[in-house]
């Protein structure tokens, strides 16, 4: 079976950067963390969700990268990556599309069109092995915290809400 077209570019920058493991294709859709912990079999948390921001006015994407079992803090975020002349909003799937270059719940944490500011959620560091999607809904790849941020290049930091019991 060949790969979607953003699947494959996400297989070629991971086989560059010597990653070890390949995209595996999914028989379900994993459009939702929810979706690909059932369909890999792991906890929840140990699913890197990609969520989009807008920062307005200069229209730039800010990546958050969250373990799938929690929410990202839209205040912490916005604290790390505006200045006061700009506010932080949720991006609408045009602008992800037009952005990244993935639809909506197939957004990889590398390989956008337009690099984007990208921060990590620390709570990933609580898992040895995360997955992350990447560039269509049915693929995902897997990783390690450590390797997430090398591919990145982006630093960690507090960015989810306070989990609740």
């Amino acid at each position: 079976m060949q790969l979607p077209d953003a699947t494959q570019r996400i297989a070629s920058l991971l086989k560059e950067a010597g990653h070890p493991n390949a995209p595996v294709m999914l028989d379900d859709a994993a459009r939702t963390a929810q979706q690909a912990a059932d369909a890999l079999n792991v906890q929840l948390g140990q699913i890197a969700k990609s969520i989009i921001f807008r920062r307005k006015p200069d229209d730039v994407a800010v990546l958050v990268i969250t373990s799938g079992d929690r929410r990202v803090d839209e205040k912490k975020v916005q604290a790390l990556v505006c200045s006061e002349a700009q506010k932080l909003s949720r991006a609408d799937a045009d602008f992800v599309k037009a952005k990244t270059g993935f639809a909506i719940g197939g957004v990889s944490p590398i390989g956008h069109l337009h690099p984007p500011v990208c921060l990590i959620d620390q709570e990933l560091v609580r898992f040895d092995v995360i997955w992350a999607a990447a560039g269509h809904p049915h693929a995902v790849f897997e990783l390690t915290p450590v390797q997430l941020r090398l591919l990145t290049q982006a630093p960690m930091h507090d960015v989810a809400q306070a989990a609740t019991m």
